[in-house]
């Protein structure tokens, strides 16, 4: 990934939550430390999504409010 000037090689990590027995129905993140990305397990040349740090503690504490 290129932000600028500067190449990134993200460490990609699926969640722990993945379902199925091959554990590829999951998204992956990645952690570029001021944003998180995420990109489809299944599909991960089709593009990412980055969002701010912040969002995505948001987003995961919403869907764990969510499905609680």
């Amino acid at each position: 990934m290129r932000y600028g000037t500067v190449t990134v090689r993200p460490r990609w990590r699926k969640s722990s939550y993945s379902e199925g027995g091959d554990g590829n129905t999951c998204v992956e993140i990645a952690d570029l430390h001021t944003r998180v990305a995420i990109r489809d397990s299944k599909a991960p040349s089709q593009g990412t999504v980055t969002i701010p740090v912040g969002s995505f503690a948001a987003l995961i504490q919403s869907l764990k409010t969510t499905t609680a």
